[in-house]
């Protein structure tokens, strides 16, 4: 793979996750006893980026091989644990750190080979 197909398989994440901290925002439960106009901006938002999302990793399924690809989907579960330790200020325990490290450190030996 080369450095840039690396970098838009890595990239495509970042709307996935995006669309599930949306999603996340839109379905709490202040949200669920309001009207719902409160929730339907960030329910539309959540859409809109997991549809990028989708489109994104269509182009990437076309041009790559999946074996190559298909490890990056790793990164959505380590990538939302840290959105939701920053954003969501959700508690990570040491556990989950070890499996974000090892996630990242499998994923770079898939691509390195």
């Amino acid at each position: 793979m080369t450095g840039a197909a690396i970098a838009v398989a890595a990239a495509c994440q970042l709307p996935l996750v995006a669309g599930q901290l949306f999603l996340k925002h839109a379905m709490a439960p202040q949200a669920a006893h309001s009207t719902g106009k409160k929730s339907l901006p960030s329910f539309i938002a959540g859409v809109a980026c997991l549809t990028l999302w989708f489109f994104l990793w269509l182009g990437l399924l076309q041009q790559q091989e999946l074996s190559r690809i298909f490890p990056f989907e790793g990164l959505n579960p380590a990538l939302m644990v840290i959105a939701a330790w920053l954003i969501l200020k959700e508690r990570v325990p040491p556990t989950a750190w070890l499996g974000v490290a090892l996630i990242c450190f499998g994923i770079a030996l898939v691509c390195g080979s």
